[in-house]
């Protein structure tokens, strides 16, 4: 029996690369330089800041008349629409001009038993050429329902970023049945709140009881669910699978070099892994700490940049 194969493509900045690709070995256990990678690993497109759509591989030929005879065994019960999904450069495969796309799309569909409807269907059927090979299949659209996330009731400058905590959540738990999470160093609730849009539990805590006020407000506003206790990471003691700490620095709080190493030695007491987001590197603290890096990455937003350092 054949396994699936689904395509998904991605839109990224180049500031974003590696933190893309990063998040890439983390679901798929590989990675790849281009926007487009294959896989037999099923994702929730809407998951990933950088993916743009999944494809499920049905029919596959070397050429798209080809590709419109095999379309003629598919049978939809629901209403349909096509898209080529070439309408920019995918992993070298030239851009099709959009005449050229809405004709394929014409060809394929027209052989498709099913109820055609072009304003609101209930199911995609994507259609996509990578260098001589065509591919169709249904097609899931990223949703963009978490850039709602950037506007947050309780905000301050330093927190990270939607973008790269979303990220920074699949990296760390990029297969969360039955997975045990913590946030012990929350703050504001910036990666709560993603791990709880993507329907993985995910608890908090901080030692500031303003922020983490501020974290309870910013879940309940987008309706969401989640622990946060008020409380230094020294008094966690139950055990979790995964720890993701944005690391307290030095620029913005009165933490000191053995208060970091303290938080580390903690998270290390209590859970399998961590995912540590920090400005500087911290090598020497994690193995003093009795972590090994797995995976690592930059992630740059202009001038500035945080490492994202996957430990075990």
């Amino acid at each position: 029996m054949n396994s699936t194969k689904f395509i998904y493509t991605y839109i990224r900045h180049r500031d974003e690369q590696e933190l893309c690709r990063m998040e890439m070995r983390a679901f798929f256990g590989k990675d790849v330089p281009d926007n487009v990678i294959q896989s037999e690993v099923k994702v929730d497109p809407s998951r990933s800041p950088f993916m743009q759509a999944r494809l499920e591989v049905w029919i596959q030929a070397d050429s798209v008349d080809l590709l419109a005879q095999q379309a003629t065994e598919l049978q939809v019960d629901s209403s349909f629409k096509t898209v080529c999904l070439n309408d920019m450069e995918l992993a070298g495969t030239k851009k099709i001009s959009h005449a050229k796309r809405r004709e394929i799309e014409r060809q394929v569909g027209l052989q498709i038993k099913g109820e055609p409807e072009l304003d609101h269907p209930e199911v995609l059927i994507g259609i996509v050429k990578l260098e001589d090979h065509w591919y169709a299949g249904k097609l899931i659209e990223s949703s963009s329902d978490w850039h709602a996330h950037q506007q947050k009731p309780h905000m301050y400058s330093t927190a990270l970023g939607t973008r790269l905590a979303r990220a920074a959540v699949n990296i760390a738990v990029p297969h969360p049945e039955g997975v045990r999470v913590i946030d012990p160093c929350c703050g504001i609730g910036t990666v709560l709140v993603e791990a709880l849009s993507m329907g993985i539990p995910i608890v908090g805590r901080d030692i500031n009881p303003l922020v983490v006020y501020g974290s309870r407000k910013n879940i309940a506003y987008f309706e969401l669910e989640g622990d946060v206790t008020i409380g230094p990471i020294s008094e966690v003691n139950e055990l979790y699978d995964v720890a993701i700490i944005d690391m307290p620095y030095n620029l913005f709080t009165h933490i000191t070099a053995e208060g970091q190493l303290d938080i580390l030695k903690e998270a290390r007491r209590f859970a399998k892994s961590c995912l540590i987001i920090t400005i500087e590197n911290m090598d020497d603290m994690l193995r003093e700490a009795g972590f090994a890096v797995a995976d690592r990455c930059l992630a740059r937003k202009g001038t500035f940049s945080r490492e994202v350092v996957l430990c075990t």
